[in-house]
């Protein structure tokens, strides 16, 4: 996760989290990102179930019941784990978490154990009831789901409306007092309305926006041939982003905007800050080492619906071990599984480009689960690098 208006434009110095000690539960959630323990934040699949087909659904969702789904008292059982453990954020997603009959008790459980909740939602489902009841539930976020203008998102979600009633849940999250941002994942298919997205967040107050990166997981494994971006439609794209953050922030537009899931992104808006403001450039530097890159596997975890543990939420093809045979905590501190443990000392596996790239303190290798999907190998270069040869230092 890299903050582009954080970094970029200069909100945020490398003193900030120094201040807090850089420890988790001392760290406000606009600076957690920059933690030195990593406590994990979590994502908690909390049902498959959901009322859209989207063509890149990571769990392959669709509208019908699945089994072997965490009871109330299980999820209960993870959530007071986690709090105990120090885990900063629980993040419940789906499917479509608000498909499920009991997420707001479990929101609330989590959120009186101090932990932040934030919900990953398609949106369409949040009425003005349901926004009023996440709120009482102590909710800090809802991160709706919008890939794209009207023709575009709807396509994207295979459900004809279903812009409308995402774009009815913002405004309802808005009107409640409910802080909300979009979510958009980018691929050939819609990297094109990005603009558009960013002036409808400045036409309709939106104060959020999260740019994802396709990782090649679910349905989103069809995609690689069909909708990968070439490095160079990458590099506009987030040149696009940054240009567009920097307008808003100098003309008083309080909008946070993140990209995700390709910490590529990190050394790139060093290269440019480099050029334009040597100074900024040397304090993003130390923010971006604080960051410390792609972090499955210790600063984000996953538990699926079925209390499977998984280095993240993409990689769903390979758990570490399942919370109802032992707590999440015991799971993630033992470094004796392989995979485990050679993720907590990936610079020694990697190969390739990555293994020799100068900025590999600021991005730890990017996302191995993308090289797998991609190669077949979990330790091979991250193939949406968009950096050149020149850039990476070869």
């Amino acid at each position: 996760m890299i903050g582009i208006s954080k970094l970029y434009c200069g909100t945020v110095e490398a003193s900030d989290p120094l201040r807090y000690g850089r420890l988790s539960k001392d760290l406000p959630s606009h600076l957690l990102q920059f933690s030195a323990d990593k406590k994990p934040v979590v994502v908690w699949n909390v049902g498959r179930r959901c009322n859209l087909r989207c063509v890149h659904c990571y769990s392959q969702s669709r509208d019908q019941n699945y089994p072997n789904e965490l009871s109330n008292e299980e999820g209960k059982r993870l959530l007071a784990d986690l709090a105990e453990f120090g885990a900063p954020v629980i993040l419940f997603s789906g499917g479509e978490p608000l498909m499920r009959p009991d997420i707001f008790e479990l929101i609330q459980f989590a959120t009186s154990r101090k932990m932040r909740a934030v919900v990953s939602t398609n949106g369409t489902l949040i009425t003005p009831e349901i926004a009023t009841r996440l709120k009482d539930a102590g909710l800090s976020y809802v991160g709706i789901s919008l890939d794209g203008m009207e023709a575009t998102n709807d396509r994207f979600r295979g459900v004809k409306g279903a812009f409308r009633m995402a774009m009815d849940g913002v405004q309802n999250c808005l009107k409640t007092g409910v802080k909300v941002g979009l979510r958009f994942t980018m691929t050939r298919e819609n990297y094109r309305d990005v603009g558009e997205v960013l002036d409808l967040i400045e036409r309709e107050g939106i104060p959020r926006v999260c740019f994802y990166h396709l990782v090649y997981a679910g349905r989103g494994t069809k995609l690689i041939h069909e909708a990968r971006m070439s490095h160079e439609e990458t590099r506009n794209t987030v040149d696009l982003i940054m240009d567009r953050t920097k307008d808003f922030h100098d003309r008083g537009k309080k909008v946070e905007v993140l990209t995700v899931d390709n910490h590529t992104d990190g050394p790139y808006l060093y290269l440019r800050l480099l050029k334009e403001d040597p100074a900024r450039a040397a304090e993003v530097l130390k923010l971006l080492k604080m960051n410390g890159g792609n972090s499955s596997g210790t600063g984000i975890g996953c538990v699926s619906w079925d209390g499977s543990v998984h280095p993240d939420q993409f990689w769903r093809h390979y758990s570490f071990g399942n919370v109802t045979q032992k707590p999440f905590s015991k799971i993630w501190t033992d470094t004796s599984e392989p995979l485990m443990g050679k993720l907590r000392e990936r610079k020694k596996y990697l190969t390739g480009r990555c293994a020799a790239c100068k900025w590999l303190d600021i991005c730890n290798g990017n996302f191995r689960v993308r090289a797998e999907a991609m190669t077949g190998d979990v330790w091979a270069p991250e193939p949406d690098c968009y950096l050149t040869d020149k850039e990476i230092g070869l």
